[in-house]
């Protein structure tokens, strides 16, 4: 991971300049602020989080903390006092800040800190940490090995072709017994820099492997809200082109309902010539069927006593279907000869004895003779099969 953050850094770099040389920070921070004074007075504290530094000095043995641009001391403690007592001066007062916000610098005096204004070429703009690093020979009288450095551009203008950057050099000696001392405490810094008036100078000289990766909880909540100013801002744009299209809708809305009812009209004009035919064809076909009671009744005046039926079915076909038995099975056939309602009438296999009734087991079919022209079933027709 260190190699590709490494391998990135340049191009973090480059975007970075790229956007704090560009107008959008100050119009960002203008428009924030406006929109950060319409909120209630909990809100703009929610809502004004960002970097909060404070500023960690020592001269001699004692320590010192105040916050970025205040020169009001907040606290401060020796190095011969008890290392809790170090940890709680620095706690007490850190309390209430809040954690995402917080950030440590330790600051070291000017004449710890060697600077060198440099005038470089254009190109090396975007690898000035890499630059220097074969200019520290050169411009120091120290080895890369030796010192920590760190390098910015300078706003000032340069020739052209050319930048300007200032190479702010320390010497590991001077640097890292602070940062050790600091390590007892259990105290972790965000930068080292150098003071400047009652703020920092905007480098840092601590170690890359030593800065703390910290979290950042608030990036979540920034994305969502960048999304949704940005789905708003296209919401808001197409709102015109929404209105525009409205009237156009209403008009369509009002073709296509005259279009309707036309299409409604023909459509019920042709529903009520298939209801009639359907209507037609069903009275017709009823007409034409005999009545399922009035079969049922035919063969059962017909049948003997001695006759009974297991099953009585009539298939779509009009084909009648008699299983059951009786005593003298043959002689059902003769009994159905002269019948109104059906006709063909026979045995279908062979007549069984059954001998636990001692009767004659027996299938016979017929065929449904049609209804005579000009008379009505008074009861319903049947479509299908049925059974008793």
């Amino acid at each position: 991971m260190s190699k590709i953050t490494q391998s990135l850094r340049p191009l973090v770099d480059r975007l970075r300049r790229t956007w704090r040389s560009s107008p959008l920070p100050v119009f960002f921070r203008w428009w924030g602020g406006e929109l950060r004074a319409l909120l209630p007075a909990r809100w703009q504290n929610f809502f004004s989080g960002g970097a909060d530094w404070y500023l960690l000095q020592h001269e001699g043995t004692q320590w010192t903390l105040r916050q970025a641009g205040n020169r009001l001391l907040m606290t401060h403690w020796s190095d011969n006092d008890d290392v809790l007592i170090q940890q709680s001066a620095l706690a007490s007062v850190l309390k209430n800040v809040d954690r995402d916000d917080l950030r440590l610098a330790l600051l070291l005096p000017t004449d710890a800190v060697l600077r060198r204004t440099l005038a470089l070429p254009l190109a090396a703009r975007d690898s000035l940490q890499q630059v220097m690093a074969f200019e520290i020979d050169r411009q120091t009288p120290f080895s890369a090995t030796q010192v920590y450095y760190a390098v910015r551009e300078l706003p000032q203008p340069a020739a052209t072709g050319r930048i300007n950057a200032e190479l702010v050099v320390v010497t590991r000696g001077a640097l890292d017994p602070l940062l050790a001392q600091l390590g007892n405490l259990s105290i972790a810094i965000d930068a080292v820099d150098l003071a400047i008036a009652n703020d920092r100078l905007g480098v840092n000289l601590l170690p890359s492997e030593q800065t703390p990766r910290r979290a950042r909880p608030r990036l979540r909540l920034n994305m969502a809200l960048s999304a949704g100013a940005v789905v708003l801002l296209l919401l808001s744009l197409a709102t015109w082109l929404h209105n525009r299209q409205v009237a156009l809708a209403s008009m369509q809305d009002s073709v296509e309902s005259m279009r309707s009812d036309a299409q409604q009209v023909s459509s019920l004009r042709q529903q009520l010539q298939d209801n009639a035919g359907a209507a037609g064809f069903l009275a017709q076909r009823k007409k034409n069927t005999v009545g399922m009671l009035s079969l049922m009744q035919e063969i059962t005046t017909r049948l003997p006593d001695t006759a009974w039926l297991e099953r009585f079915s009539v298939d779509n076909s009009g084909q009648v279907g008699l299983q059951g038995q009786s005593v003298q099975a043959a002689k059902l056939l003769d009994t159905l000869k002269d019948s109104t309602l059906i006709t063909d009438a026979s045995f279908q296999g062979s007549i069984q004895p059954d001998p636990t009734t001692g009767k004659e087991r027996f299938y016979l079919t017929a065929q449904l003779r049609k209804a005579p022209a000009g008379k009505n079933s008074s009861q319903p027709s049947s479509n299908g099969g049925g059974e008793p």
